[in-house]
């Protein structure tokens, strides 16, 4: 058994089915690509799902990867087995209607047990119950003794209607004492003994919805090895966690923490998860996701959060999870290089999340606090589900630091009630996920030649070779009938990279087609999507195309200044500036970018400038086709994660700009015109976002500026480019005018204080004063408030007040008052339900609101029969 570090043997796997004709690509991002199904590539072969149905053509028939994937279905488990990752790498080999078992089970057996040297006599085999193809391929043909091929019922994968199959499992016997002990322990046993190491999929089925199994024409294999397992094994570490793609960002994290691992089951699974969980946060930021409160974003968010919680349980108060990111970086230095271009970005994302959760925590521990208070008041001990599923879902606090605080009390967590509740928001997910896979309609391309199709600018003519009408094949579409269409030879640009697609018609002799966008599938297949405007289309027909150059040009001009906009924003802003997305249309472009503060208004100018002057400078734009490494090494800009071909395009702006692109452009930057900001704001954490325009849209803007200038010099009675001085004059007028209304306010109130100071009750020896006041918004309201109060000296004040359509309340309760049993925040809430509303706040003073002001009176009763409830 050959000692192999985590790189080697990924190269090692990549190498070999190279030199088994298979096509070898790099990772997918982790962002699926066109499939809103998934929210993050969790398999080897979730990229290549339109090709396993056979509706699509692969690059190759062979392909080999090791796919970046991440779930999180079992993160509870993580850290606390050996095996259970959110991040981890699939080492997987592919066949596409080529290989099939036979080869499958011998490739996997030779890289294993030749390659690997992995002793055969320790590897035990499953297969599916019914499978004796499988059987007669592993026992006569690799030799494997019967007794060591394990027939499982649960050795199928299937995932619904769809291609599915039997599978072969390859385990290794890692010995007796990695076992349980128990005289039944054998292949399948949960405990650490038989360790699956590579799983082989036979798709030779396809499942339709009534449950029926057909053969399918053309047979796949996906197989899945995990690297990580497959290190354990050949670095002889008792877990994943100790191998050399994991270990060193314990060594990191042991060391912050100032513990050693080992020494304590507890702390190892804090510093499991911190190891585990950084990778995960560093790969998934470097492909693209940005902490949210929704989708992938969530996920990423949670993570980190889980992170920092297991920090803390060791003890670690500060943010410390940046500089993992350094570890992480030298781990992955050799097959992903471009994390450790893009470590500051990383980093930054990873800092400012962080600090945001160190304030979510304080926040989280405030409102824990008021649950247990209320629950100590209501004699109670446990917290409800619900309202622990809130703290963790609203505001991201830990349910396990939750059960801890709530431990310190002497109080539990209905942790089977936090359960529901999480449940019950999965399978929300897991329906909107299914919703999205319902509208998702990949067209059967099988039975054309896609190779033959082309995208070709300048053509005119063309054949219908495929007519869809509601996701099914058709031959022909009439008038009203909204279709796809597929073209032997088209001019019209698909949808890409951030540009919209072409608009336009197609003409045949007997009908005319709107086409209102161009899309892409994965294979590249260009759609058009659009209605039947008059007369029938028909499959075969020839036709006339006609592109709405007009708009292209628009779009041209807007795309090409997305390019200039990010080398000036690079020149201004720092190298650490790239494109985090774009939208191209025929109106506008938008532009977002990392950047981790506002951008000034001088460097907004210099931004604008140094754009304007490129395109007054008439530069010409160049389109070369090269490689990727030559693009590399002529410096073009690409966008880290984007999915490239070993050919590639870069668009070329003399002495200004390099990036990858496959759009459309304008052949000189004079083409553009004008090029004029509209807005820049923040849209997430490092992400800023500038849209702009350009051409007839930048002129169009500045029109509408500037006749809004005209209209509101008329309004002020003066002329345009005196209206910065009459503003002025009106500002000091209504400053007057405020300072006279807040003097009337005072003295207003004042009088009504004397007022109420003539109302005032004893309820059991304590002074209350209850009423209605003037105040204008809550500001006077809790000023008059105070007041009152203060002239009592001791006592209960609960004023209410009128402002438009709604209605605020305010109560203030003296220490003395306090101490008797007085709380503010429990009177302001049942007050204000009276009002249809809510609110709260801290036993001397609390604020609400309510949203029916006619129940005011009734209101204000309610908070005396309160008062009377809480004086004992």
């Amino acid at each position: 058994m050959k000692q192999l570090t985590g790189n080697e043997i990924r190269k090692m796997f990549l190498d070999f089915f190279a030199s088994k004709d298979h096509l070898i690509q790099s990772s997918y991002s982790l962002i699926p690509e066109n499939d809103p199904t998934l929210l993050l590539i969790g398999a080897g072969m979730a990229p290549f799902k339109p090709f396993f149905t056979g509706k699509m053509k692969p690059p190759h028939p062979r392909i080999s990867t090791c796919q970046k994937c991440v779930r999180t279905g079992d993160i509870e488990n993580v850290g606390r087995t050996a095996r259970h990752h959110t991040f981890f790498e699939m080492l997987g080999n592919f066949s596409f209607g080529d290989y099939f078992k036979k080869e499958a089970i011998a490739w996997a057996w030779e890289f294993l047990t030749e390659y690997l040297e992995l002793p055969k006599e320790k590897l035990w085999i499953t297969i599916h119950t019914s499978d004796d193809e499988a059987f007669e391929i592993w026992h006569n043909d690799i030799k494997v003794p019967a007794e060591r091929i394990i027939r499982l019922e649960d050795n199928f994968w299937e995932i619904g209607p769809g291609p599915c199959g039997p599978c072969s499992e390859i385990h290794i016997d890692l010995g007796e004492e990695r076992g349980c002990g128990k005289p039944d322990c054998a292949v399948g046993c949960n405990c650490d003994r038989f360790l699956e190491i590579w799983n082989l999929v036979f798709t030779q089925f396809n499942r339709d919805e009534a449950g029926n199994y057909t053969p399918l024409a053309k047979k796949n294999i996906d197989t899945g090895a995990g690297l990580e397992r497959i290190a354990s094994v050949l670095q002889n570490k008792r877990s994943n966690f100790e191998t050399d793609l994991l270990y060193p960002i314990i060594e990191y994290a042991a060391k912050v923490a100032g513990v050693t691992y080992g020494q304590s089951p507890k702390t190892d699974v804090s510093l499991k998860v911190i190891a585990d969980h950084g990778r995960s946060m560093a790969v998934m930021i470097g492909d693209g996701v940005l902490p949210s409160n929704e989708g992938r974003g969530y996920v990423l968010r949670r993570i980190l959060r889980r992170a920092v919680r297991h920090g803390r349980l060791m003890g670690i108060e500060k943010p410390f999870l940046t500089d993992i990111v350094d570890v992480v970086t030298t781990i992955f230095s050799q097959p992903y290089p471009e994390l450790n271009d893009k470590k500051a970005y990383i980093k930054k994302v990873i800092q400012l999340e962080e600090e945001r959760f160190h304030t979510t925590l304080a926040q989280g521990i405030e409102l824990l606090n008021k649950h247990i208070l209320e629950l100590s008041q209501a004699g109670q001990t446990v917290l409800d589900g619900a309202s622990a599923f809130k703290l963790y879902d609203t505001y991201g606090f830990p349910w396990e630091l939750t059960e801890e605080i709530l431990s310190e009390h002497n109080m539990t967590l209905d942790k089977q009630g936090f359960d529901q509740a999480m449940a019950e928001q999965r399978e929300r997910a897991r329906a909107a996920r299914q919703d999205s896979e319902e509208k998702i309609t990949i067209p059967d391309l099988s039975g054309i030649v896609t190779e033959a199709l082309s995208y070709q600018p300048d053509t005119e003519n063309a054949k219908i070779v495929l007519l869809l009408k509601d996701g099914k094949v058709v031959t022909e579409a009439f008038d009203g009938d909204e279709v796809a269409v597929i073209l032997d030879v088209t001019p019209f640009y698909a949808e890409g990279g951030g540009q919209i697609g072409d608009t336009g018609s197609i003409i045949s002799s007997l009908g005319k087609m709107e086409v209102v966008n161009t899309r892409k599938l994965p294979d590249g297949t260009i759609y058009h999507l659009g209605q039947i405007a008059e007369g029938s289309l028909k499959t075969g027909e020839l036709v006339k195309v006609s592109v709405d150059y007009a708009r292209r040009r628009n779009i041209s001009r807007n795309h090409t200044a997305t390019h200039l906009l990010h080398a000036a924003l690079k020149q201004v802003l720092g190298g650490h500036v790239n494109q985090a997305g774009s939208s191209v249309d025929n109106s506008r472009l938008r532009f977002d970018f990392t950047h981790f503060a506002p951008v000034t208004t001088e460097q907004l100018a210099e931004v604008e400038k140094l754009v304007n002057d490129v395109i007054l400078d008439n530069v010409s734009v160049g389109i070369i086709e090269t490689t990727q490494n030559l693009a590399k090494e002529m410096g073009a800009m690409a966008l880290f994660g984007e999915k490239y071909g070993e050919r590639v395009r870069v668009v070329v702006v003399d002495g200004f700009s390099k990036e990858l692109c496959g759009g459309t452009h304008v052949a000189a930057t004079a083409e553009i015109g004008l090029f004029k900001i509209v807005s820049e704001a923040g849209i997430g954490a490092g992400i800023r976002r500038i849209e702009a325009v350009t051409g007839y849209g930048a002129h169009e803007y500045l029109k509408a500026q500037n006749d809004l200038i005209k209209e509101a010099a008329a309004a002020l009675k003066t002329r345009p480019e005196e209206i910065v001085a009459r503003i002025d004059i009106l500002n000091g007028r209504v400053r007057e005018l405020e300072k006279e209304v807040s003097t009337l306010h005072t003295k207003l109130a004042k009088n009504e204080v004397q007022d109420l100071l003539t109302r005032v009750k004893d309820i059991n020896g304590v002074q209350v004063v209850i009423g209605q006041v003037a105040a204008t918004d809550m500001e006077n309201l809790r000023a008059t408030s105070d007041m009152v109060r203060d002239r009592l000296k001791s006592g209960v004040v609960v004023l209410g007040a009128v402002s438009g359509e709604k209605v605020n309340f305010v109560v203030m309760a003296t220490a003395d008052c306090v101490a008797k049993g007085i709380h503010a925040g429990n009177i302001v809430k049942e007050t204000a339900k009276v009002a249809g509303g809510g609110g709260g706040g801290r036993p001397d003073m609390a604020q609400a609101g309510g949203k029916q002001p006619d129940k005011i009176g009734e209101a204000l009763q309610a908070a005396e029969k309160v008062i009377q409830s809480q004086i004992k």
